[in-house]
This record gives structure tokens, C-alpha cells and sequence, in this order.
């Protein structure tokens, strides 16, 4: 349903170039989305995942160390659509005092993430609504600091932005000016708390997060913000009892279509288009997910097996693979001060992991060898490998 432009282009006829900003209309959009009977299907489907995704915690046995991991790496894919180059494997090695293979800025800019949405997840847990001043708190942990932390973090902005070109007269598109965006974050909010009616949870998460990149409030990090939002929504919905969907992997992997989507909403009035787009989104990931639980699962059961039966098994070899669980890249020195042991105690027990095909030495050095479980990287890190 073609429904045309989705609010009104102001003009700005300042001395050095005219141009033209774009003022969204409120949500929702009207005419209603039509949920025919494609939809409707499209709907239960991810409304269907996103439970079976909730029941997966069920059988994790350790449901903390999969949202560790899976935050970061919604982390690194967000940070990646914004051009960064960091891995997962970079911003571990960074949290654990060791040397990435990329910028401090990159990496910086990556664990900035991971603090604001464990922030915003643990406001919401406490009870905080989701309001233009949570959000304005969230971004002031993103941009806390390295690049962008001069751009008025935790501020709405002061000052006209725009996306791609050079200047607002040449740019792709230009948000509403400045004066506008208190009063169109806070027309969000009430949505956001369905004054007016209630709209369906994915709905609102996918109709929400048009109108924030449209709005476009900050001077910088507006991408990974509206992503970042997502998870807290679905939680603050009760949508999912703990954080664990992330679509940055399927919108970096769809980048071309997203960006177009996103146009076409606000140009077109292509509402349904999008939604579509979105709960194909969340069922896919949501799936991905619950899959890649499901194989860590088995990957350290498994494992567990492998060391039992060797001839050295034994309790300190177990803890260190229980260890390599949380730190997949690790060094003598952190797994003998992890453990309590020795560092050649330490040395060896890596050693026999080695030569039961469980970890590789990945640093290549005589000394502070650093050593990576494998497999377990692989399934954390898919998708999120570092661009050329």
C-alpha cells in the first residue's frame, strides 16, 4: 500500500546553500499497516522464533556466559556496519589487556557498545521506562569516549546533520532540524508507550526504529543507537525474557536493502515492505540464535567427553576447559593466575589441549603464547569477521 510521503520537507533558505530537511510524520503511520493474511503469517512466524529463542535459555547451563558473548558480538556487527574493522576476536583480546590487530579507536569504539546496551538492558530490568531520557543515557555511555566523544554525547543535537554528500545541499537525506527533534523524540516516546492504541510488539520495534534513524537525534552514533534499542524494547515488552536478539548481523548482511527500505518509508510510504523486511529479520536471527546455542551446547559437551578419555585427564584440565569457555583466547599467564596453578602447570595443561585438537596457539611468539579454543570461536565469531 502506497501511501506517499510519510511527513513534510521543510526549506531552509540559508545565505550559503538552500536545502531541504525531512519532519516525519507520528506514529503510527495512517492508513494502518495492512496485516493481510501473508503477514499475518509473517508475524507468527517470528513471534513463534523469538519463543522458541526464549526457551533455549532453558537448557543453557550457563545462560550468562551466552549473552557475554552474544553482546559482543552484536557489538562488533553493529560497529562493523559503521565502518569499523574490528573482530570479536580483537575486542576480546582487548578486554583482556592484550594487543588487537586494529585501531584503539575501532576497538574502542566497539566496547563503548557493549557497555550502553548492557546499560540500557539493566535499566529496564530495574524498572526504568524507555523514554527519550534512557536514550539520551545510553548514547552518553556509547560515545563516552574515543571517536565522536566531542560530539555532544547523551545531547540531542544542537546543530543540522545529514547523511551522505558533503554538506546538507548535496546530501542523500537530511533529518528535521534541531528545534524539531525534542518534540519528535518525545511524539516517539508516547508511541513507544502506545498513547493512542496499542500497536503489536515487532510492529512497534520495526515502525520505531524507522521513525529514530529518520529523526536521526544525535550528532553521531544514531546507527548503532536505534540498533542497540531493539533488544531492550523486546525485553521491556516482554517479548523475550533476556536480551539474545540482535539483527545487526542480518542488516549488515542486507545493508543495500535496509538503507533502500529505510528511503522508501519515508519517501513512499512503503510501510509493509519494511515490516516484511524486519520479521523476516527477527525469525531468521532468532533461528541463527537458538541454533548456535544449540551447538555450543554440544561443542562443550562433547569436549567435556574428549578430556574425560584422555590418559591426562583430570580436574584441572576440566576447569581449564570450563575457563577457555569464558575466555577463548587466552595466555599462560591469565589461565595459571585463573586457575591458581603455575604457570608451567598451566603451560602444560594448554599444551595437552593442543595436542588433543581442542586449542591452537594463535600467537606464533616464544613467550606469552596466547591460545584460542577453536571451534568455540568459530560458531561466536560467524559473520562477524573483519572486512577487507
Amino acid at each position: 500500500m502506497k501511501r506517499g510521503l510519510q511527513g513534510r520537507w521543510l526549506t531552509h533558505r540559508v545565505p550559503t546553500e538552500p536545502f531541504r530537511s525531512f519532519l516525519p510524520d507520528p506514529l503510527p503511520p495512517a492508513p494502518p499497516v495492512a496485516l493481510d493474511s501473508g503477514r499475518q503469517d509473517l508475524l507468527e512466524r517470528a513471534n513463534r522464533a523469538l519463543g522458541r529463542l526464549d526457551g533455549v535459555t532453558l537448557l543453557l547451563p550457563d545462560l550468562s556466559l551466552f549473552l557475554y558473548f552474544y553482546v559482543r558480538k552484536e557489538a562488533v556487527l553493529s560497529s562493523q556496519i559503521e565502518g569499523t574493522q574490528s573482530s570479536l576476536s580483537d575486542l576480546l583480546l582487548f578486554e583482556s589487556e592484550e594487543v588487537p590487530g586494529v585501531p584503539f579507536n575501532d576497538v574502542m569504539e566497539v566496547s563503548n557498545y557493549v557497555a550502553a546496551l548492557n546499560y540500557g538492558v539493566s535499566r529496564i530490568r530495574g524498572g526504568a521506562p524507555l523514554t527519550s531520557r534512557l536514550i539520551r543515557d545510553i548514547h552518553a555511555v556509547l560515545m563516552q569516549s574515543g571517536r565522536g566523544s566531542g560530539m555532544q554525547p547523551g545531547e540531542f543535537r544542537r546543530s543540522q546533520n545529514w547523511l551522505g554528500g558533503t554538506r546538507p545541499g548535496n546530501a542523500l537525506f537530511v533529518p528535521p532540524p534541531p528545534e524539531e527533534v525534542g518534540p519528535s523524540m518525545t511524539t516517539l516516546e508516547k508511541f513507544l508507550h502506545d498513547v493512542g492504541g496499542r500497536t503489536p510488539t515487532l510492529l512497534k520495534a520495526a515502525m520505531a526504529h524507522v521513525q529514530f534513524e529518520t529523526i536521526h537525534p544525535f550528532l553521531d552514533g544514531n546507527g548503532r543507537v536505534g540498533r542497540l534499542l531493539i533488544p531492550p524494547l523486546l525485553c521491556y515488552e516482554k517479548a523475550l525474557a533476556e536480551p539474545l536478539l540482535y539483527l545487526s548481523l542480518y542488516l549488515k548482511q542486507n545493508r543495500a536493502a535496509y538503507y533502500e527500505l529505510l528511503q522508501r518509508v519515508r519517501t513512499e510510504g512503503e510501510w509493509e515492505e519494511w515490516i516484511d523486511f524486519f520479521l523476516d529479520g527477527v525469525r531468521a536471527t532468532a533461528d541463527q540464535a537458538a541454533e548456535s546455542a544449540r551447538q555450543i551446547v554440544q561443542l562443550f559437551a562433547a569436549d567435556h567427553l574428549r578430556i574425560e578419555d584422555s590418559r591426562r585427564a583430570s580436574a584441572s584440565l576440566l576447569r581449564l576447559h570450563y575457563l577457555l569457555q569464558r575466555r577463548p583466547l587466552l595466555s599462560i599467564p591469565i589461565a595459571a593466575e585463573q586457575l591458581g596453578v603455575s604457570r608451567p602447570t598451566a603451560s602444560a595443561s594448554l599444551s595437552h589441549l593442543v595436542s588433543l585438537g581442542l586449542v591452537s596457539e594463535r600467537s606464533g611468539r616464544k613467550r606469552d603464547r596466547l591460545y584460542a579454543y577453536d571451534r568455540y570461536l568459530a560458531l561466536l565469531e560467524e559473520g562477524t569477521e573483519r572486512q577487507t
